[in-house]
């Protein structure tokens, strides 16, 4: 696949048609009746259970289940966790390259309520200045036409090379309360940007316009939920907004929504779709995922989301 040239400065051949780098870890999902504290010291639940997540895996497995020639890199611990991740792979078919982590495998427990709302503790056991290698990464990053880039850390130093190889690249910047200088790297200095409108509803417009204004974004997009998503573009007077799709399942859990929203909108985007057609494949992608228990267990592919998006256009 090659992008198109109008929403690219420069097609490059490449062997990969997206790089995703950081973020797996392992999710052990907790089936609760309300996300909050219950009185008391214990409460019995469903049972436990791990699943190979977090945002980067959701990414690349979005994007392989859709098609695209997509390669992943990150740091695994050498323990069970890390085994799980490489044995999934190893049964998805998805191209994974790493270095081994002596902090082990990232973790997070997720809560989820009857409702499909989640709540995660995330580990972060990876220290602040742990960073992938030159020349572990170079390589895979010269030989892809776009790179998505998890706010996991460790990859943050890559930008300067993503810019001078003329990759667009793409970030999730999650619940980004507008301020944190973490993620305000990744923030600027990306071509794409995604986020949650949760922390910032009542700065919704200017936080938005803050990234295009002082970063390289071609656009921003706030995911809000059932309320559907924010998108301003560079040049635009103003933040449009879209409504959600109705989900053609009963939404059971939430985990991975987001992440299904960025591989379908970016599929369609790099396909030259208008950016309507992009955020309603994103709309339904984050739908279908919500109709599967646990985190990153299913994945809408090519013909179901091109289905998928005919019947929920007709009511869009």
């Amino acid at each position: 696949m090659t992008l198109p040239e109008h929403h690219t400065r420069a097609p490059r051949p490449a062997d990969y048609d997206v790089l995703v780098v950081g973020g797996v870890g392992v999710d052990t999902i907790v089936r609760v009746d309300e996300l909050r504290v219950p009185p008391g010291d214990s409460v019995f639940v469903e049972p436990l259970k791990d699943y190979v997540g977090h945002t980067g895996n959701g990414v690349a497995l979005g994007w392989h289940a859709l098609g695209l020639r997509t390669k992943f890199i990150d740091f695994l611990g050498d323990d069970p966790q890390g085994r799980m991740v490489l044995e999934h792979y190893a049964r998805q078919g998805l191209d994974f390259s790493h270095l081994v982590s002596p902090h082990g495998t990232p973790r997070s427990a997720n809560l989820v309520d009857p409702h499909g709302r989640r709540f995660s503790f995330y580990d972060g056991r990876h220290p602040a200045d742990l960073r992938l290698p030159r020349d572990f990464y170079l390589p895979f990053l010269e030989r892809s036409a776009h790179v998505h880039l998890s706010i996991i850390g460790h990859n943050q130093d890559m930008y300067e090379d993503v810019h001078r190889l003329g990759v667009t690249s793409s970030t999730d910047l999650h619940d980004w309360d507008g301020h944190n200088p973490h993620h305000r790297h990744y923030a600027l200095n990306s071509d794409y940007v995604f986020l949650s409108a949760a922390a910032i509803h009542d700065r919704l417009d200017s936080v938005l316009r803050t990234i295009l204004d002082e970063g390289r974004a071609r656009f921003v997009v706030a995911t809000d939920g059932a309320d559907g998503c924010h998108v301003l573009e560079r040049g635009a007077t103003r933040v449009r907004h879209f409504p959600a799709v109705r989900p053609e399942r009963p939404v059971v859990d939430s985990n991975g929504a987001g992440d299904a929203f960025v591989t379908a909108f970016l599929h369609s985007w790099f396909e030259g779709r208008p950016l309507q057609e992009c955020v309603l494949s994103g709309s339904v992608a984050g739908a279908f995922v919500c109709g599967s228990v646990g985190t990153h267990t299913e994945f809408i592919d090519l013909p179901g989301l091109r289905a998928a998006g005919a019947r929920a256009a007709a009511d869009w």
